[in-house]
């Protein structure tokens, strides 16, 4: 019973928020509240919801942060030279911008944190597809999908709790996957090329000075000018209407806004070096890493108090979006872990293999990871589900190193889960309705990561 209640509540939310009848938050909240009653079990939700909440109080404190000190350097010009060098290579040729997407947020991925590399990426691409018209769901899909390849980076998480599940070296997992994920990733920026000429075909390439006569207000991503824009709702590929139209060129980020700090300059690049080099390296603990790093961040480019109130106040909204999403979600997560739901469908998921697979459980777990990461947190999964998938193999002869290796293969389409707290980051900051960005990349994702498991078959590492 429930094994189907679990299943149910998943596809109802999924349902729900795809055809855009309830709101994320609202979704999160209400289905597993009202599931939880169906399960009999309604005076025991608060007890889920306080323990799902406490899981990811760290996460939403290192989101909360991270928004911060990323906004704050967007505010101060930290990313204008990228942008400028993006705006160079892709002009206004849709093809170029939609690759550009995919190599910026594989090149920035290798930081090991979703959060930043869609806060980087979105920040230099969003302004691009506004101007263009272009659609952004082809950005927020194309940006997940890179990232979730790249987040099996030994220091992205996954590998290490692979590694640690199964007591195995995180390099002996990694290492041997490297052409599978390779290959994973071309596909994701063959990908980018055709949903690029895609968009070409639908745009048509234009020069700088025919967007120009289209459009001269500036976009501005992540840098607070207070000045608010007026969304036509969904996705799709209409542009935002402006308060008031600017009198600028073509650009991402203003070059003359007033928050600029050019004499710092060099202390901001450092920062942020030292503060992603001692997040890889594990030095401190992340949520504790960007609190530290916001709070120096703000009081050396902006020392006088009403400055600092005014950039809190231009990321306030982004803040509260991103760490609202990650409560409603841990109100979900928490219902289905408390009551049981979480380990009936992964034991019915196992028992449910014919014992014919019992030889290619490495193949039998890659594909039960496209679904099961999507479904459940990677701490869920890595933790519950695969060292039951282990034990298996081993029944069979197949090592827990192919099993591991395999377990990765999900990661393209998890980082697209309602359970990821960075892709509220992503959706919310390119203003796309997660409805549209899961109905977009669902599809693409699952496909990415199938390319991977092939990949690692013919290899002969899976």
């Amino acid at each position: 019973m429930l094994t189907i209640l679990g299943f149910a509540m998943i596809a109802t939310f999924l349902v729900l928020i795809m055809l855009k009848k309830m709101s994320p938050i609202a979704a999160l909240v209400l289905i597993p509240a009202l599931f939880c009653v169906f399960v009999g079990k309604g005076a025991k939700l608060g007890d889920y919801v306080i323990d799902g909440v406490t899981g990811l109080a760290p996460t939403a404190a290192m989101l909360m942060f991270a928004i911060v000190y990323f906004g704050v350097m967007i505010d101060v010009g930290l990313f204008d030279p990228i942008v400028r060098a993006i705006l160079r290579f892709c002009k206004a040729d849709p093809l170029r911008i939609v690759v550009g997407t995919a190599v910026l947020a594989g090149i920035v991925s290798l930081d090991g944190d979703g959060s930043t590399t869609f806060m980087i990426t979105v920040s230099a691409m969003y302004p691009l597809y506004k101007r263009l018209k272009m659609s952004l769901v082809v950005m927020t899909g194309v940006a997940a999908m890179a990232n979730g390849v790249m987040n099996t980076l030994p220091w992205g998480g996954p590998t290490a709790r692979a590694a640690t599940a199964l007591k195995l070296d995180a390099s002996d997992i990694f290492v041997p996957m490297i052409p599978a994920l390779a290959m994973g990733l071309l596909f994701v920026f063959a990908l980018a090329y055709v949903l690029g000429r895609r968009e070409r075909g639908r745009l048509g390439v234009l020069t700088l000075d025919e967007v120009l006569v289209e459009e001269t207000e500036t976009v501005l991503v992540g840098a607070g000018t207070g000045k608010g824009t007026k969304s036509t709702g969904g996705s799709g590929t209409g542009a935002d209407l402006p308060d008031e139209p600017q009198d600028e060129g073509f650009q991402g980020l203003d070059p003359h806004r007033a928050t600029l700090r050019p004499r710092l300059y060099w202390f901001n690049a450092l920062l942020t070096v030292a503060l992603l080099t001692a997040m890889i390296m594990e030095w401190l603990p992340i949520p504790v890493l960007f609190l530290l790093g916001a709070a120096l961040a703000l009081t050396v480019n902006f020392p006088h108090m009403p400055d600092q109130k005014a950039r809190l106040g231009a990321h306030a909204e982004n803040v509260l979006n991103v760490s609202g999403m990650v409560f409603a979600a841990a109100v979900f997560t928490g219902v289905l872990q408390g009551t049981g739901m979480v380990d009936h469908m992964a034991t019915w998921l196992v028992d449910n293999i014919p014992d014919g697979m019992g030889p290619h459980m490495a193949f039998v777990t890659g594909v039960l990871s496209i679904p099961l990461t999507y479904f459940m947190s990677n701490d869920g999964f890595y933790f519950g589900i695969l060292p039951v998938l282990a034990e298996a193999g081993q029944a069979h002869g197949v090592s827990s190193l192919e099993i591991a290796r395999a377990s990765l293969v999900g990661q393209p389409l998890h980082m697209s889960s309602p359970l990821v707290p960075a892709v509220y980051v992503l959706v919310g900051m390119a203003k796309v309705e997660f409805g549209d960005h899961t109905r977009f990349v669902v599809k693409w994702a699952a496909l990415t990561s199938l390319v991977v498991l092939g990949a690692g078959i013919l290899f002969g590492i899976i």
